[in-house]
């Protein structure tokens, strides 16, 4: 914890610093933001490369409407497209829709998605109890403890359909809530044929049994009728408060939800039917006018009735346009802990983060503004999740450690690039503070964590 603390601390002193810098050459008194009209858009490249997972290439593209510029930056309609893929299979492909103007009174929050992954995380249940040992996926030619690169991951094909509706309740900042949403999700081990295809013998991945995910189904850790995936439809119904003053990045106000979920018996997959609450606050204070704030988040999400199966635990509920991610860990959620690392029934998870907008400018006839951000993160499973586990060898129970679980912590930084005040550019690179949760992560992105 002294080593977090300090470098908190550190980054805080360096972002205060440049504050004073950034002043006297700021070009905010220079040029006055323009006001935008009509359709405007962002996009930002996909390219990167995996040796297991191939080349990847794409790009996410933001479109906004903002009409005749009199509610600017607000936006009257916003469609967010993503498409990517790899050589070896994966991809993103989805589309979400954001308007308060489609239907008067009502905002309608939507979205369709087909995401495919040959090489999904997955390291077991209930945090601390599920073992991560990196040299598992270590393959250094001296390390007698491989396994293979792809140790922690399974494959898994998901099609997401969401529909959200909010209108007023007591006032505009408090309004009601309703929702379905619907999952088809494909499981499976990794396909190592299709991984291993034009690959030289010496950079093949072994056989491991299908992985962690692959010996879970076969000791009966993961229930036959659910090893596969299946269907789920969720209802959702709840309220939200809201006093943000801008949504994409605000300074100063409160955003809090409250969800309830019902998974019911006659829709979807009649085997598994259960409820959840989800709480979140989110709330945002101003330091210095314009420049600098500080903003918390704080979430709680947990199963009030019913069973589970294994691949519905890790998705994390947003209201509104905000995607139902996996978690927890990874990019939007606790930031520099393996994705997926934190799995349970119920879990809290928290952020807390300091954003300094340290220029604002008007580039390529664009409103712009960059700003860097210091933040801590953590989460821990509150409910553990529970599992047969009599079939497991003896030589395997080291496996399920009785560690008690506590908090798994991230901290570190990041910088945005702000186009129109909505179309956010977001590099974040975190740092566990336990060797148990992995070491790093680099994250880029589109829009500010929350």
């Amino acid at each position: 914890m002294k080593k977090t603390e300090i470098f908190i601390t550190i980054l805080f002193i360096f972002t205060i610093n440049l504050t004073s810098i950034a002043q006297s050459t700021d070009t905010t008194k220079l040029k006055k933001e323009r006001i935008k009209k009509g359709w405007n858009f962002g996009a930002v490249p996909a390219v990167g490369f995996d040796r297991d997972i191939g080349y990847k290439i794409g790009a996410a593209v933001n479109f906004f409407n903002y009409g005749n510029g009199t509610i600017y930056p607000k936006y009257k309609h916003s469609i967010y497209l993503e498409y990517s893929i790899t050589t070896k299979g994966s991809g993103i492909n989805q589309i979400l829709y954001d308007s308060k103007y489609l239907i008067p009174g009502i905002r309608v929050s939507a979205e369709v998605s087909y995401l495919t992954e040959k090489a999904l995380d997955f390291y077991g249940f209930n945090g601390y109890q599920a073992l991560y040992d990196k040299k598992f996926e270590d393959d250094s030619p001296n390390n007698p403890d491989y396994r293979s690169r792809l140790y922690y991951r399974e494959e898994r094909k998901l099609f997401r359909l969401r529909s959200d509706f909010q209108g007023r309740l007591l006032s505009e900042k408090i309004r009601w809530l309703i929702g379905i949403s619907n999952y088809n999700i494909k499981a499976d081990t990794i396909d190592l044929d299709h991984l291993n295809s034009g690959k030289s013998d010496s950079e093949k991945l072994p056989a491991t049994g299908g992985g962690l995910y692959g010996q879970y189904v076969t000791w009966g850790v993961i229930q036959g009728n659910q090893a596969r995936g299946g269907n789920t439809t969720l209802l959702k119904v709840g309220f939200v408060f809201d006093t943000r003053d801008n949504e994409p990045n605000p300074m100063h106000g409160i955003w809090t939800d409250v969800m309830y979920l019902w998974v019911p018996k006659f829709i979807g997959n009649p085997a598994y039917h259960y409820s959840k609450i989800i709480i979140t606050h989110r709330q945002y204070f101003t330091l210095i006018s314009k420049r600098l704030s500080f903003v918390y988040r704080l979430c709680y999400q947990g199963k009030l009735s019913g069973n589970m199966p294994y691949y519905m635990l890790p998705f994390i509920y947003n209201e509104g346009n905000s995607l139902d991610r996996d978690g927890l860990g990874g990019a939007k959620t606790v930031r520099g802990i393996l994705r997926d690392r934190v799995v349970g029934e119920d879990y809290i998870y928290g952020n807390l983060e300091l954003r300094w907008k340290f220029i604002r400018t008007i580039f390529l006839k664009q409103n712009f503004y960059s700003a860097i951000n210091t933040f801590y993160d953590f989460g821990k499973v509150t409910q553990k999740y529970s599992f047969n586990k009599t079939g497991v060898p003896p030589e395997y129970q080291s496996m399920f450690p009785e560690d008690q679980e506590k908090y798994h912590i991230s901290y570190g930084a990041g910088i945005h690039f702000v186009f129109n005040e909505n179309f956010v550019i977001a590099v974040n690179y975190g740092i566990a503070a336990d060797k148990r949760d992995g070491s790093s992560g680099l994250y880029i992105n589109i829009n500010w964590l929350f």
